[in-house]
């Protein structure tokens, strides 16, 4: 198997996933400022042209994030990051989904509309006349979910799973854009701290980001 990465919350939250499960893949670095993912050759393995994807090794090619993941949590040994049961995983699954719709995906629209819409503006489809309502989402989603944090290690309880990763990615991309975690809401940023601690959350910095 072979993984293709970048810069980015998406690539990171994969490589924070490998680093908790103890996966290790040989990896090709795609320089996607200088738009290599937009090329027919990147294409060609992910027609959606983001980053990470996963070649197996039968020639197919995964994307999407929590499909990576997953599959990486089946194929190896070890504690379940998803879960080790159908309630569990279901669990999982669902928060995992309710921070795509309310966080992640309305983070990184306002981003790819405000700060990065010269990188962007050119490459898909951006809302500029949006972007302060999708960041102002992004902190009532926050503020939603700071009471439910509440007498919690991790997003499912004492579980660390692949929902704390996704979250964490997220949240520490949106610290550098202005987007992160209210300072005034007591159990998420507890619960930042505990995760930042994590050994794979600084092994999962792309070497560009690292001081």
């Amino acid at each position: 198997m072979k993984l293709y990465s970048s810069i980015g919350p998406n690539p990171r939250l994969v490589r924070m996933f490998m680093a908790e499960r103890g996966v290790e893949l040989p990896t090709v670095e795609v320089d996607i400022i200088a738009g290599e993912n937009l090329k027919q050759e990147y294409r060609a393995l992910n027609p959606s042209a983001q980053s990470p994807c996963l070649l197996l090794d039968d020639g197919s090619v995964l994307a999407e994030v929590t499909a990576i993941c997953g599959y990486l949590d089946e194929i190896s040994d070890g504690i379940s990051l998803v879960g080790a049961n159908a309630q569990e995983r279901a669990e999982t699954r669902m928060w995992c989904r309710r921070f795509d719709a309310r966080i992640l995906e309305p983070m990184s629209l306002a981003f790819r509309s405000a700060e990065g819409l010269p990188l962007f503006k050119d490459r898909c489809h951006v809302i500029p006349h949006a972007a302060d309502d999708l960041k102002a989402t992004v902190q009532e989603s926050w503020i939603w979910l700071e009471p439910q944090m509440a007498g919690r290690s991790f997003v499912c309880g004492d579980r660390f799973t692949l929902a704390d990763i996704q979250l964490f990615s997220f949240a520490d991309f949106g610290k550098a854009i202005g987007q992160g975690i209210p300072a005034d809401l007591p159990n998420l940023q507890a619960w930042y701290e505990r995760v930042s601690a994590r050994p794979s959350a600084a092994a999962s910095v792309h070497p560009s980001e690292r001081g």
